[in-house]
């Protein structure tokens, strides 16, 4: 049997198949390279083992160019190409889940400027450490949010768009995902992350059993529906599989690289709670990952643990999505974003190239601020993809 093949990261441009009569001729950039005798009809379906595209899962929405965690950040990112947009799940004095990258509010919002609320300001211990001078979601109920307005957080990342938005309920942005996925005829997943749970359950507000609930009244209750549910801590993951059969993602965190290139590690807090003296380390072993597929669908691991870097520069890749895959666990990575301060050197202030290495490793996803950079170098690279929603796009074959 004859082969058309193709190095790792190239891809076929202008192929055509023309039937002549019962012939049918393979032509690439206008010059017939093979003539089939007898076969009429083909498609590249039938001759090319077309690999699945990668989610490009929208970071807290397009938060690279609106305030993160705001319906205006989630609906750009999905016109951006985002298959995935993703809520920070924390929760108001009420009960109800609302999305905020964490649970004190005075850098995401309005409210150091609101002197109504002046009085909120507080001291609390948020997994070990003290946040001071601060506001914190669950002193709020849902009424006194939601006349607070976003704001960007970053320095480097623009203001214009400060007070414009509200903070949005879950609720709003699973209504938000499914009228998008009836607009743009794809299915638009939502990836909602347990913000710190040891610490809302110490303060009588745990989240799973409310998460699992709104999941629920809205349809997501399968291992097929277009969720995934993704924590840093472990236990309540563990406490999420009973509740569930929703895809769950264990991410991984670290404090820093090390002037060796060597990662910084550091625990799940719920760990250091119970005196397990695991670290990230020690979970995105072989072993470690073993354990993870007892109870979740994949990973999401800080990018460094695939490519570390040293003075700037990159490492070789670890052996991390090989060894996540052997376990049968999916790897989505975060966070890419297109700020020069953000890249290695290697990349040239060219963030395009950032995402082409990612993906060339057999990434099944990213979490991006900027979908629609990832979104335009995955059309490139995966011309023939088809979008599937759930581990969907990145599903293991």
């Amino acid at each position: 049997m004859d082969r058309l093949g193709l190095a790792k990261g190239l891809q076929f441009t202008d192929l055509t198949f023309n039937r002549t009569g019962s012939d049918l001729a393979v032509v690439l950039r206008g010059q017939t390279v093979a003539t089939l005798q007898g076969i009429g009809e083909i498609t590249a379906a039938d001759t090319f083992r077309i690999p699945p595209r990668p989610l490009v899962i929208g970071h807290r929405g397009a938060s690279g160019s609106r305030p993160e965690h705001t319906l205006a950040a989630y609906e750009l990112a999905i016109d951006q190409g985002a298959d995935y947009i993703e809520p920070d799940v924390v929760i108001t004095r009420d009960g109800v889940l609302v999305a905020r990258h964490e649970p004190f509010i005075g850098t995401t919002t309005d409210v150091a400027r609101r002197p109504e609320f002046a009085n909120r300001r507080t001291t609390k211990v948020l997994d070990g450490v003290s946040i001071a001078n601060e506001w914190f979601v669950e002193d709020f109920t849902l009424a006194e949010l939601k006349t607070l307005r976003a704001i960007e957080p970053r320095a480097d990342r623009s203001k214009a768009f400060d007070g414009q938005f509200q903070v949005p309920t879950l609720q709003e942005v699973i209504d938000l995902a499914k009228r998008k996925s009836t607009e743009t005829g794809r299915t638009i997943g939502i990836y909602p992350e347990t913000k710190h749970p040891t610490y809302f359950r110490n303060q009588g507000l745990p989240l799973e059993q409310r998460l699992v609930d709104v999941l629920r009244t809205n349809g997501y209750t399968r291992a097929t529906d277009p969720v995934f549910i993704q924590s840093f801590e472990v236990g309540n993951l563990k406490e999420l599989r009973r509740l569930t059969d929703l895809p769950l993602i264990q991410l991984l965190d670290a404090v820093d690289v090390g002037p060796d290139g060597r990662l910084i590690e550091t625990q799940p807090y719920d760990f250091v709670v119970s005196g397990d003296r695991r670290t990230y380390g020690d979970i995105r072993s072989p072993q470690g990952l073993a354990e993870v597929a007892t109870y979740a669908d994949g990973i999401g691991p800080w990018k460094r643990m695939i490519v570390s870097e040293l003075n700037g520069r990159g490492l070789a890749p670890t052996s991390l999505v090989t060894d996540a895959h052997r376990a049968g666990l999916l790897v989505h990575p975060y966070t890419f974003r297109n700020e020069e301060t953000t890249l290695l050197q290697d990349y040239a202030t060219d963030p395009q190239l950032e995402y082409q290495q990612f993906f060339n490793l057999g990434i099944d996803g990213l979490f991006t601020d900027y979908p629609g950079t990832a979104f335009d170098v995955a059309q490139v690279m995966f011309p023939f993809a088809n979008v599937v929603p759930l581990a969907g796009v990145g599903a293991l074959p």
